[in-house]
């Protein structure tokens, strides 16, 4: 299997791996190990989780104005297309 480069990940999409260094509380790394847990899959899902939920967070923070103004709107105009819904 060829090895891919950090330029050929960048463009195929493919995300890759990458060895890092983690400080983690010995005991619950001794636990995890006893019950045979794969700690860097666990710590890559946890990781994507809570990058996913801050990216979240800035996206409604930097469009709040655009949401409060569209919001504002719906209050004084209703929805588009509103006279003709038959619900």
């Amino acid at each position: 299997m060829p090895v891919t480069t950090t330029s050929q990940a960048a463009r195929t999409g493919s995300p890759g791996k990458r060895a890092t260094n983690l400080s983690l509380s010995i005991d619950v790394l001794e636990t995890a190990r006893r019950l045979d847990i794969n700690i860097s899959q666990v710590c890559d899902q946890h990781l994507r989780e809570v990058v996913r939920i801050e990216q979240e967070r800035r996206w409604r923070e930097e469009h709040a104005d655009f949401i409060a103004a569209f919001n504002a709107t719906i209050e004084t105009e209703g929805l588009p297309l509103d006279e003709w819904r038959s619900f």
